[in-house]
């Protein structure tokens, strides 16, 4: 039994690995953001983030999809033996990859200027520029992450993923301050110094993100002619001399790519149907250009910035669980399916509902501490966004579940529903209740919220599967609302004592971490083998033992 027991949770200890190099690329983003800001300002940062509105639809339609497609095929092909197919789907992978990743980085590039300027935001257009070269790495990287993953490790897209990030936070915190300098040069000359220092700001943090990718890129093809000669090694002892034709192999990866590229473009369109729905809304209601960037700025420099975050782990937990549950599909062992989706779930919800409680007790606190920003706007835009963290955790899980059992099409029709109901709420709110800023806020959460129904109807439906309810959301909702209480009680009784806000939110952040995991342990809400998947899980375990939490 030890055996079987430890396969089955084989691709938690993988997603926890990506969870975990996941959510450390997410805090060093984070932590390079902070200096990035005091440097290009909220301005900045809006045209910083209008580019890469633009670029991620881009890399979603060129290569996003294709690791998710990869991964799923060669999960499968590896699970049978077929090692001489795993080769050639890597192969015809990357061809497919690099030609849509050119088409895209030469859209972007000769496109630039006409995709700002209908964005209300031309001046992005030096930032958009820098960034096309990367939709090219970054299809190269990306079909090879896939057939990593395919093969049952998360480790080469764990650490490619740290490097990158490392890379890319160096490169564009020096650079941002550098091209800011040149712009105020540039915009004494024009007659626009902030304008045009912010925009070249922007286009330097950019650059960061391009070199970033390009060191991923050759950390991970350093890994890959490691591992070649052992697949040839593999192809070589496989019995089965038949060969799976290399165009039926594009045409398969074709029709796979393309449910899951509308599934996550639609998914994820939403941001970029956001930016030019709040903005032309924003100059028909006359507001000044600089309060708009700067509502847009803070919405994405960062409000969005801090709750990505947290959705590290449940976008680690759905690329780790796709390929397991094509596997066991494959095998027509539903029974297993169930299970991972069941452990995944309960995974990603134990972590997300304390970060929502905690994002909304200390709002305020947390924004003093990173951005050094105590206004309202940035405090309330926060707490109105933090049950989302929830919301996107699930149904992006869920997204990759559908996609794991085959059901590829129905992400798709779900998050069409999603996103024409959510533009409707979007302009409903912004020209009926005047929210501004708020109502993109709003109208995210209900599409997220919107997701997270319609993909587990189609989960239940198509896997027979039932959540189960009380460990994986009563109980963690019970202790994040003790958690809660113990976070906002210390930190206003330690900022009686002495106002040293910054220390104290740590502090309090600290507490509320301690009271939260006391507290599942307490109410069962985590089990001995559910404890050890988390990083230092045994240390907790032990503890815990020791306070005879657990016996």
């Amino acid at each position: 039994m030890a055996p079987k027991k430890k396969r089955g949770s084989e691709f938690l200890v993988q997603g926890s690995i990506l969870a975990i190099a996941s959510i450390a690329s997410r805090i060093i983003g984070l932590l390079y953001r902070l200096p990035m800001t005091e440097i290009i300002g909220d301005r900045g940062n809006s045209y910083y983030s209008s580019a890469f509105e633009v670029y991620n639809i881009m890399l979603l339609i060129s290569s996003y999809s294709l690791p998710t497609a990869v991964s799923k095929f060669i999960s499968g092909y590896k699970a049978v033996g077929d090692y001489k197919t795993v080769r050639r789907i890597y192969k015809s992978a990357l061809v497919l990859s690099l030609t849509s990743g050119i088409i895209a980085a030469l859209i972007v590039f000769f496109g630039a200027s006409t995709i700002t300027n209908i964005l209300k935001t031309p001046l992005a257009v030096y930032a958009l520029l820098i960034l096309a070269p990367a939709l090219i790495i970054l299809s190269i990287m990306g079909v090879l992450r896939g057939l990593f993953q395919g093969m049952g490790t998360m480790v080469p897209t764990a650490f490619s993923q740290i490097i990158e990030q490392i890379v890319n936070a160096i490169v564009s915190v020096a650079f941002a301050y550098i091209l800011y300098q040149r712009g105020l040069k540039i915009g004494a000359v024009l007659g626009n110094e902030e304008e045009y220092a912010a925009a070249f700001g922007a286009a330097g943090g950019t650059f960061g993100t391009t070199m970033g990718a390009l060191a991923g890129l050759l950390f991970i093809l350093f890994i890959f002619f490691l591992f070649v000669p052992a697949l040839s090694v593999l192809s070589k002892k496989q019995k089965n001399t038949e060969t799976v034709p290399y165009g039926y192999l594009v045409k398969t990866l074709i029709l796979t790519i393309v449910p899951v590229l509308l599934s996550t473009t639609i998914y994820n369109i939403s941001g970029i149907i956001d930016q030019a729905i709040f903005k032309n809304i924003s100059v028909l209601q006359n507001y000044s250009a600089k309060d708009i960037d700067t509502f847009w700025g803070v919405y994405t420099g960062k409000y969005k910035v801090l709750i990505n975050v947290p959705l590290a782990i449940a976008a680690a937990m759905a690329a780790s669980t796709v390929p397991e549950l094509t596997g066991a599909f494959a095998k027509k062992d539903i029974r297993t399916a169930r299970v991972k989706t069941y452990q995944a779930t309960r995974f990603v919800m134990v972590i997300a509902i304390p970060c929502v409680v905690g994002i909304a007790v200390l709002a305020s606190p947390i924004m003093q501490l990173l951005f050094n920003d105590s206004r309202e706007l940035t405090r309330n835009i926060l707490i109105a966004g933090s049950i989302s963290v929830a919301f996107y955790s699930l149904s992006t899980l869920s997204n990759g579940i559908l996609q794991g059992i085959n059901r590829l099409n129905e992400p798709v029709k779900n998050a069409v529903i999603a996103l024409v109901l959510h533009c409707i709420l979007l302009v409903g709110l912004m020209y009926g209740l005047k929210l501004n800023i708020y109502a993109v806020v709003y109208a995210n959460t209900f599409y997220a919220f919107l997701m997270c129904i319609l993909n587990g109807i189609s989960i239940k439906r198509h896997l027979r599967y039932k959540q189960e309810v009380v460990r994986t959301f009563i109980i963690p909702g019970i202790c994040a609302a003790i958690m809660g209480a113990a976070v906002y009680f210390t930190y206003k009784g330690l900022m009686m004592v002495y106002p040293i806000g910054k220390i104290w939110t740590v502090i309090s952040i600290f507490v509320g971490a301690v009271v939260y995991f006391f507290f599942l342990i307490l109410l069962k809400g985590l089990n001995e083998e559910e404890m050890l998947r988390f990083p230092k899980g045994h240390v907790l375990l032990k503890i815990s033992k020791k306070l005879h939490l657990i016996r």
